[in-house]
């Protein structure tokens, strides 16, 4: 990767492409999720939820001694193990599914999940007996003769008897040219002890891919952005062109809600039903956006609460702002929330009308129904309910009948 970030932190349409991996874990029915970590340690289990379990691998000495250091761990657990890598973002819970499915139902001591790809470079080949049973893992490096023409891959996903495992664990022995212990040397183990062994091939072989370059991790992000987009357009969100915008992973949007071109909408972003979003809008993390909001070209919402029907089309800020309903955001507003040291607060109040060009100068109040002018520069102040402000420094000129 050629980074100071450990690989399995780097993001993946915004989170760690490690939480991919815990999730489908947990999707699969893991009582436990236990991470083997080996490289920059603190960095990695700093990020990781805290009911998850982390175990150092003292010497990186391969992938059989990272699941070997779990044995003190995991010494009376008489169940299956699922094994997963944290490099593997793109595989699905529907697929480890069905693995654990075929696991439990056979009599398999070890399931794993294999894939037919086009270019097999990089990869474990699948070693199969003439009746097709799967009686080996060739790695690529030491793969020799027909082993290399092998399109079958291994894709490091395996279930395993736990009992099984670590009895194979014990008899795996280091490899002379990479002086590591490899876990798929079990596969041949378990079949040379007369032990089954099964397989499950995923239907789409981009599952098994791993990330092991910043182009690898380009093509899974366009993967998994593509599979955000699919799900929001059949819950009833309309995007307009999928090939230009880009939503999270985790972000919520209403149905009857229209993003269109080249908008960006980023972590923990919930958007209500019926919305107008773009084109070339971007919602930063922490935004929440009512129902019957648009928020249209050129725009930027940044920690801001927008309440329903309120309208900002055209290009203007709005950061760690508080918009009620029924308001009007006029072009090119902005709020200047940050002074250097500290950001501030701005609050607009429901049906409030905020002139073009207006510069709110945080910590700001303007109250419902309240009416700033245009090119208006508010610093610092609370303009009451009804009342209308504006030049710069703005100044009231007008209060409400009450007042």
């Amino acid at each position: 990767m050629k980074s100071a970030v450990p690989k399995v932190l780097h993001p993946v349409c915004g989170k760690p492409m490690i939480e991919y991996v815990l999730d489908v874990a947990k999707a699969a029915g893991s009582k436990e999720l236990i991470v083997v970590l080996g490289h920059m340690i603190t960095a990695v289990r700093e990020q990781l939820p805290p009911e998850v379990v982390t175990i150092e691998q003292k010497k990186l000495l391969g992938t059989a001694d990272a699941v070997k250091t779990t044995s003190s761990h995991l010494k009376s657990f008489k169940g299956d193990i699922l094994i997963l890598c944290g490099d593997t973002p793109l595989l699905t819970k529907e697929t480890v599914r069905a693995l654990v499915k075929k696991h439990r139902g056979s009599k398999a001591v070890c399931t794993f999940l294999t894939a037919v790809v086009h270019d097999p470079q990089g990869y474990g080949r699948v070693i199969r007996d003439m009746d097709g049973k799967a009686v080996a893992i060739r790695e690529d490096k030491d793969a020799v003769g027909f082993e290399r023409q092998i399109a079958e891959i291994n894709s490091g996903v395996y279930c395993i008897n736990a009992s099984a495992l670590f009895a194979a664990l014990d008899k795996v022995r280091q490899n002379k040219a990479k002086k590591e212990f490899y876990l798929t040397d079990i596969i041949e183990i378990f079949t040379q002890d007369g032990q089954t062994v099964e397989t499950v091939a995923t239907e789409n072989f981009k599952e098994a891919l791993g990330v092991n370059s910043r182009i690898d991790l380009a093509q899974s992000q366009e993967i998994i952005r593509r599979r955000i987009l699919d799900r929001l357009m059949l819950a009833g969100v309309t995007i307009v062109d999928p090939a230009s915008t880009h939503i999270d992973a985790d972000v919520k949007i209403g149905r009857d809600t229209v993003v269109r071109p080249f908008s960006v909408i980023e972590n923990n972003v919930r958007i209500g039903s019926g919305c107008l979003i773009g084109p070339f809008a971007r919602i930063r993390p922490g935004s929440r956006i009512g129902d019957d909001v648009e928020v249209g070209n050129f725009t930027e919402v940044s920690r801001t609460k927008i309440g329903r029907a309120t309208l900002m089309k055209h290009f203007g800020f709005l950061g760690d702002a508080t918009v009620g309903a029924n308001a009007n955001i006029g072009a090119g507003t902005v709020t200047a929330n940050y002074d250097g040291v500290e950001k501030h607060p701005t609050k607009i109040g429901d049906g409030a009308f905020i002139g073009s060009d207006a510069i709110l100068v945080a910590p700001v109040k303007v109250g419902k129904k309240a009416v700033i002018g245009a090119a208006s520069v508010v610093v610092r102040s609370d303009i009451p309910d009804g009342a209308t402000a504006v030049g710069t420094p703005a100044r009231v000129t007008k209060k409400a009948r009450s007042q």
